[in-house]
Order: structure tokens, then C-alpha cells, then sequence
């Protein structure tokens, strides 16, 4: 037993859930990491009772959008300040949102503005990823390696949208650095051409209500870039991460490849759990507040989403979290005449993504407790290089814990939530399981519905070399074309 003081902070009587066990022990912490985790620990100079709750691991949200500036031109609702005490009332510890990078911005300076946003309002620790919409020469002889170097060691692409996506070939030179370098790259999926081909015919039809932004975002637009950005990462002999995961079919890919044995990795979104298609056919324009890119699908690609969160198909739940208001600001820019392709893409996500699944996944007993935590926190703190450090309740880890109350029922309304957004998709809906108390490096965060730290009080995450490409380096193709004639060595 440890001597009373010896603690800064004390959880008692938990039940501990981990992505691979659940035990009851108390935890001990010290300097804001995890210095003990065992039975009838002393209290500490701080002593809280988690008798009858379950004690988890800090959520990692490692895809959402913070005090960005769309493709579009639009400022997103939210800062670093409401995002993260947005993100830390869901039970979300650490952050990795995007420092994005639009055509002729120098990457440094990019970076170096997403760092003095994030120091001065922060409540909690984040990291960033790069936006690349720009592969310069300069970028990818000078910028990328510089940048993994200093810590952000993972890159997303787009595949559409006229002003961020990159081509083939261009991907090809950034899967290229990123090998070399030793990153992981991001890759939102879907064929750009055949969205502009089916918006152009619809909005020559009259056709331009929210419903029909489903329609132009067909569902082979995202199976066939999915499908394609697999083979570049194949030819190339790189991992690659599929990122929003929607639709069946390109489930249905990404789990090909992985029989294949490609290190292809994915994850998925709330939205595709708890929407569908038919949520953006209300009247007026309401079905804006659901539109998001790609969008809700139907209920076989909502099952079939679950189904590989379920069984590994899909390593991580994120919120995607892209926060526009219900206004000129953001989804309306043209008030009653915005059409489905002038509305700002994107759903409000970051405070409700683990109660949902809790509640949805956990409580009705289609997910266990422990593939709760590791698509939540653990899977993520492992593909972008944070673990051990994140994602776990293990001896020397830093102290991100999220006490949960599964008795505690909720009716959701924007009102109660702490982002900017001013809506939610999931208003009045009932949700069991609720994060009561978080705690950020053994500061308490959130306790008895009151933030208790500062803004500005997170700290920057440099990320080590994700664990997707470590393996990679260890298990790749020799026979590849990439390691037959390209490598260093050849």
C-alpha cells in the first residue's frame, strides 16, 4: 500500500476498462502521469471515489476541424478554446485536428499559425496534421521532412474538391516522402469527376435541395477512389489510412485489401452510425445541418459501417467534427437560395462521438467495453505515434482519464453543448452513459458540469513515427517497385 500523500491524485474503486482488459484497482497519480495502478491505494492530496463508475482512458479525437479555413473559404464556428472544452465534456483528452494548407501558403507559416492558435487557447493537449494542397518541390524536399521532424508525422490528401485535391501522380510524391521520411498519410476519398459530372446534371434540373447533395456524392464516387488510393499505396508499398468511411462498398474494399494483407488502415464517423441519407430530406433547408462530404448513406452501409468498427475493418471512431453554423456564415451563404453546392460541408461531432457509441454500442451490448476504448482513445494513440504515452491506463502513462457514469441518462440539445455551432444533428435524442469527471494529465478537467483550467493550459504533442509505417519497414514487399528500384539502397 502506498503512504498516504504519496499522490497527487487518487481514483479509487474504478472499474478500469483498457482496449485489452477490465479489472477493478485504484489509480495513483503523481507530476500528471500514471504512477500506480493497483488494489487499496492510499488516497491522495486529491482523492476522488469512482465506486460504481467506469474509469477509461481519455478519448483521442484524431479527425476534426479547429479554427480552419475550408477549401470553400469558410472559417469553421469553433476555436481551440470551445473545441477542446467541447471535446473534454465528451470524455476527449487529446486532440489531432488540422493545420491546413491552401494553394501558395508556405507550409512553415501554416504551421507555425496553428501552433500560436492552439498555445494561447487549449484546454487540453493536442496535435496537429497537415492539410496538403500544394506539393511543391519546396514542399516535398524541404517542408514535409522538416515538419515530420518536428513532430507532425502525419499528412491528409484530398481526392476531391477543386481547390485541395491532389492527382495521381501527386499523390504518388507524397506516399513517396512519406516512406522516406517516415509519416502516414491520410486520404479523403472520392473521384472528384464524377461529383462535378452528377451536381452539374442536377443543378441544370432544378434539382439543388440539400437531399440531392447525397445524390451527386454517389457511393461508387467513394468506392472508386478508395479503390484507387489502395493501389497507389500498394504500388508505392506504403500504409495508407482511409479516413470518414461511409459506404459499403468501400468497406467492402478496404477489407479486400486487408485480406490481402495491405497495410491499409480506416476509420469511421457517428454520422454514419446514426444518420442515413433520408436526414437531409427535410423541409426547407434544415437538411443542410446533415450534409457533409461523403454523406450518410443508407441503412446496409450503416450496418455495414458498425459491422467493421466490430470486426477490425475500421481501427478508429472520429467525429470528423466540422463546425458551420445554420447561417450565412457557413451553411447558408446564399440564405434561401443556397443550393447543395454552395452549403459548407461538414457536421458537429466532437462532444457527443464517444456518448453516442457508449450508449449505442457499449450499454446495448453490441460492442464490448474494451473495442470501445480502443477505437475511441487506444487505436488512435497507436497509428499516430502517441502511444504509450496516450490512449491507455498503464504505469507511466500521462494521467487522461474520463470517469463514466452508465447510469446517467441524457437528452441531447445544442444547448447543453459547449461548441459554437448553435445545432446539433442529434437533437433530442436520449443517450445512457455520460462522462462525469476528466481529467487531462491529472488535472481535473471537468468535474461536477464545471470546467476547471485555463485556456491555454494544453500542451503541443510532438508524435513520434506512426506504428503503421514501423511495421511497415519491418514487414514490406521487397519485390515492390518502390524497394526494388527506387530505394536508397538500389
Amino acid at each position: 500500500m502506498a503512504a498516504s500523500g504519496e499522490f497527487d491524485l487518487t481514483i479509487r474503486n474504478g472499474r478500469i476498462s483498457t482496449a485489452s482488459d477490465t479489472f477493478h484497482a485504484d489509480i495513483g497519480i503523481r507530476n500528471g502521469v500514471i504512477a500506480a495502478v493497483a488494489q487499496n491505494l492510499a488516497p491522495g492530496r486529491e482523492d476522488i471515489d469512482a465506486s460504481g463508475r467506469w474509469v477509461l482512458p481519455g478519448g483521442i479525437d484524431s479527425h476534426c476541424h479547429v479554427e480552419q479555413l475550408s477549401g470553400m473559404g469558410v472559417m469553421c464556428a469553433d476555436d481551440f478554446y470551445s473545441a477542446t472544452v467541447s471535446a473534454a465534456f465528451g470524455g476527449t483528452t487529446t486532440i489531432i485536428p488540422f493545420a491546413a494548407q491552401h494553394r501558395g501558403n508556405a507550409i512553415p507559416e501554416v504551421v507555425a499559425d496553428y501552433h500560436r492558435r492552439a498555445a494561447e487557447k487549449a484546454v487540453i493537449d493536442y496535435g496537429f496534421h497537415l492539410i496538403l494542397s500544394d506539393p511543391t518541390e519546396q514542399a516535398l524536399r524541404h517542408d514535409l521532412p522538416q515538419l515530420i521532424r518536428d513532430g507532425v508525422s502525419s499528412f491528409k490528401v484530398y481526392m476531391t474538391y477543386d481547390r485541395l485535391k491532389l492527382d495521381d501522380y501527386q499523390l504518388l510524391d507524397v506516399l513517396e516522402v512519406a516512406d522516406r521520411e517516415g509519416a502516414l498519410v491520410m486520404v479523403h476519398a472520392e473521384n472528384n469527376d464524377m461529383i462535378r459530372w452528377i451536381a452539374r446534371r442536377l443543378v441544370e434540373r432544378g434539382m439543388t435541395a440539400p437531399k440531392y447533395h447525397a445524390v451527386a456524392h454517389d457511393p461508387i464516387a467513394e468506392s472508386e477512389a478508395t479503390h484507387r488510393a489502395v493501389a497507389l499505396a500498394r504500388l508505392m508499398d506504403v500504409p495508407l489510412l482511409i479516413v470518414h468511411v461511409a459506404g459499403l462498398e468501400a468497406v467492402r474494399v478496404i477489407h479486400s485489401s486487408q485480406s490481402l494483407g495491405l497495410p491499409i488502415l480506416a476509420e469511421s464517423c457517428p454520422q454514419y452510425l446514426f444518420l442515413t441519407q433520408d436526414d437531409l430530406d427535410r423541409d426547407g433547408l434544415e437538411g443542410a445541418k446533415y450534409c457533409c462530404s461523403p454523406p450518410p448513406r443508407d441503412a446496409a452501409s450503416q450496418q455495414a459501417v458498425w459491422d467493421g468498427l466490430l470486426d477490425g475493418t475500421l481501427q478508429m471512431y472520429s467525429s470528423d467534427h466540422a463546425p458551420y453554423r445554420f447561417d450565412a456564415s457557413g451553411k447558408l451563404p446564399k440564405g434561401d437560395q443556397t443550393t447543395f453546392k454552395d452549403m459548407a460541408n461538414g457536421v458537429p461531432g466532437l462532444e457527443l462521438r464517444m456518448p453516442l457509441l457508449f450508449s449505442e454500442g457499449v450499454l446495448t451490448g453490441r460492442m464490448t467495453i474494451e473495442r470501445f476504448v480502443a477505437v475511441t482513445s487506444t487505436n488512435h494513440a497507436r497509428t499516430y505515434g502517441l502511444h504509450p504515452r496516450k490512449g491507455t491506463i498503464a504505469v507511466g502513462a500521462d494521467a487522461d482519464v474520463a470517469i463514466w457514469n452508465p447510469e446517467r441518462e441524457v437528452r441531447i440539445s445544442a444547448g447543453m453543448l459547449h461548441d459554437q455551432v448553435g445545432y446539433t444533428p442529434y437533437e433530442g435524442r436520449t443517450v445512457r452513459g455520460w462522462p462525469e469527471i476528466v481529467t487531462s494529465r491529472g488535472r481535473v478537467v471537468v468535474r461536477d458540469g464545471d470546467l476547471r483550467v485555463e485556456r491555454g493550459s494544453g500542451q503541443f504533442l510532438k508524435r513520434g513515427t506512426p506504428e503503421p509505417v514501423l511495421r511497415q519497414r519491418l514487414n514490406g514487399n521487397p519485390n515492390s517497385i518502390m524497394r526494388k528500384f527506387f530505394s536508397q539502397d538500389a
